[in-house]
């Protein structure tokens, strides 16, 4: 593997159909002003009835075949609650070549899923004592963020947490079948991930508007190393991983090779080329902005965890919870959607909130949400997911916040009852 940055001259901005947040980015607009932050909606606290369990895995299937045929190439979902066992669906294949079907268990890429470990790590520090929201990043990460208007006395631990830190976000991703060739071994240290962003000025002032950050999460990342003398994910699996059992999520660093079993992942680069096998890649984040693979039952595993109160105290998951509205173009990917501190909330059609975070690699999207009492939770994987346009975008958007929902609420169908 090689640790190499990508040459200045070449801005590589992250495509449409590599992910579903980023997509947002590309399409401009994000900053938005950001006044005091909020708590969260309390939730209606009458759960919806129980529902069948086989309407209810019947409304899951459904909802993923609309995701095939969005333009996913497989699918697999899972859907955890204290009702019964889990009801796991698929759709789709996991290999175009033979056919094979997807498996539930399988191991994905979760992308920006990672910043809510991170996340969940930093408020944990927060509980001991160890850090504040309200520390600047130059008492951490002394002159890291600085130059070209920069300035880590300005942003504090919640800014990067929030995305509220005026950072501007260059970073890397494929722009080619032969760019991804080239380069799907590379790896790249925080150092230079930083190094990218600072050399552009910031677009706002720290704390006046959003915009998502990937850098963010990878100073965050520098921080906790800083903080606790072990690397990010080393504190995520010693706090979350283990004491979870998530046996299944783990860090590949660079190693582009996936656990088994798992689906192979595709990607076309332009609208008018055949879709590309980029199953084997090291992946352009792997340092708390992304890293981590895991599957839908961890994942469903951790975020049932956080929301219910494992994982943090009262106080940590009330910061969490205070809400900063995102900006326009992510409103209209995800209506109504809020940003807590590594986690989204947004409406249930049932009434409260669920909340979640969505992640996009090479090839695959993730998605997941969970109510608020921490007591039902749903994850998603895409394999091979083809949008090559806004609307194809938007379309997968709202077909994956279709699925969340119904599943959260207890079904389409079963709601009409």
């Amino acid at each position: 593997m090689t640790s190499s940055p990508m040459p200045p001259t070449r801005r590589r901005g992250r495509s449409l159909r590599r992910n579903l947040l980023s997509a947002a980015l590309v399409a401009g607009a994000l900053a938005v002003q950001v006044p005091t932050a909020t708590a969260a909606p309390h939730p209606d606290q009458t759960r919806p009835r129980p529902r069948p369990r086989p309407q209810l895995q019947l409304q899951l299937q459904r909802d993923a075949d609309a995701l095939t045929a969005a333009g996913a190439t497989g699918v697999q979902a899972r859907l955890a609650d204290s009702d019964g066992p889990d009801l796991t669906v698929t759709g789709g294949v996991a290999d175009l070549a033979t056919g094979q079907p997807v498996s539930p268990d399988g191991h994905f890429r979760i992308a920006s899923v990672t910043k809510a470990f991170v996340a969940t790590v930093v408020l944990q520090l927060v509980g001991e004592r160890r850090l504040s929201l309200d520390d600047p990043v130059e008492r951490w990460l002394p002159g890291v963020v600085s130059g070209n208007g920069n300035d880590g006395r300005a942003i504090t631990v919640r800014h990067l947490l929030q995305h509220t830190s005026g950072l501007h976000d260059d970073y890397p991703d494929y722009t080619s079948a032969e760019d991804f060739q080239l380069h799907r071994y590379d790896s790249r240290t925080p150092e230079q991930t930083v190094a990218r962003a600072t050399s552009h000025r910031p677009d706002f002032r720290p704390g006046t508007k959003w915009a998502y950050s990937n850098t963010g999460y990878v100073l965050l990342g520098m921080i906790v190393e800083r903080v606790t003398g072990r690397p990010w994910h080393e504190e995520a699996r010693e706090r979350i991983i283990r004491p979870l059992g998530l046996d299944h999520t783990s860090r590949p660093g660079t190693s582009p090779a996936l656990p088994q079993p798992h689906a192979r992942t595709y990607q076309a680069f332009r609208p008018d080329e055949p879709l590309v096998d980029v199953t084997e890649q090291v992946g352009v984040g792997v340092n708390g902005e992304a890293g981590l693979v895991s599957t839908t039952a961890d994942l469903d595993l951790f975020l049932r965890a956080l929301l219910d109160g494992r994982l943090l105290a009262p106080a940590q998951l009330r910061q969490l919870e205070r809400t900063v509205p995102v900006g326009r173009d992510f409103r209209k990917l995800m209506p109504g959607a809020r940003d807590g501190l590594g986690l989204f909330s947004r409406p249930l059609s049932c009434g409260g909130v669920s909340w979640g975070h969505e992640g996009g690699d090479a090839g695959w999207i993730t998605a997941t949400g969970v109510t608020a009492d921490g007591r039902r939770s749903v994850a998603v994987s895409l394999s091979g997911v083809r949008a090559d346009t806004p609307e194809d975008v938007l379309r997968v958007e709202r077909a994956l916040s279709g699925l969340v929902d119904d599943a959260l609420c207890g079904g389409a169908a079963a709601r009409a009852d």
